[in-house]
């Protein structure tokens, strides 16, 4: 038996990095993973290695920053399924290191939609059902820049406030069935570091931030997250809610 056999569970952002790997661990620990993103031909991709390999897959393709499409993903979920058991909030883009004096209004927005209300209106949809089950746990993913802020200025406002909202969660559903907890990746090899990626950023205040945060230790890969984010899915962590777990190789410390 798989650490999360049997259970739904949706994960967002499941077209790559963290969120791709994350519904491949689940799978293969005997999870029912619901893919959800908003490129279509990704996920199916992605579906269809996880069926390929033995999994279970459903995709459900949405924008989560838009409030009818995450309802439409747990609706769509509970229609195929008869329940969601957990939600991996796990969307986001980056914000290419942006200082508060080079942020746009609408760079702000577009960052604070993604990596913030997804998570405000996926976790509101999921609870509905779980809240009638007395069951379930979500799964925010935050970053080290929402702990530390030594990110862009839109992110380290979104994650702070992704960690805001695990602890609110958790406080309202305490002793009811429903955990919340968030997992706070640092540097981690995936689509969004690379090297193309990393040229676009903000160089200037990317060096001031890299001032704060030790280099010599390791990048994170995305199967160090996925297997916290398991912990978390899974009732090995059953009295465990409203933490933030650091995942970084220390490099904050």
């Amino acid at each position: 038996m798989g650490l999360v056999e049997g259970k739904v569970i949706i994960v967002t952002g499941a077209s790559s990095g963290i969120g791709e790997k994350t519904a491949e661990v689940l799978a293969a620990e005997g999870a029912k993973v619901v893919l959800a993103a908003r490129r279509k031909e990704k996920l199916e991709d992605v579906a269809n290695r996880i069926i390929a390999a033995g999994g279970e897959a459903y995709t459900v393709s949405g924008d989560v920053s838009v409030r009818e499409d995450c309802d439409r993903i747990a609706e769509e979920t509970v229609k195929k399924y008869g329940r969601i058991d957990v939600l991996v909030n796990n969307a986001g883009i980056g914000d290419k290191q942006m200082s508060i004096t080079r942020c746009s209004d609408d760079w702000w927005r577009q960052i604070i939609a993604v990596n913030q209300d997804s998570v405000f209106y996926m976790s509101r949809a999921a609870l509905v059902y779980m809240e009638k089950r007395g069951e379930g746990s979500i799964v925010n993913i935050s970053s080290i820049g929402g702990v530390f802020a030594n990110a862009g200025i839109a992110y380290s406002a979104a994650k702070a406030a992704v960690v805001a909202m695990t602890k609110n969660v958790a406080i309202q559903f305490a002793g009811k069935g429903i955990r919340c907890n968030a997992v706070c990746p640092g540097p981690t090899i995936t689509p969004l570091l690379s090297s193309d990626e990393i040229a676009t950023f903000d160089q200037e205040f990317m060096k001031t931030c890299n001032e704060h945060i030790c280099r010599s230790v390791p990048k994170a890969e995305a199967v160090d997250q996925a297997n916290a984010i398991l912990y978390f899915a899974s009732d090995l962590s059953k009295a465990v809610t409203g933490q933030a777990l650091v995942v970084d190789y220390g490099c904050n410390l």
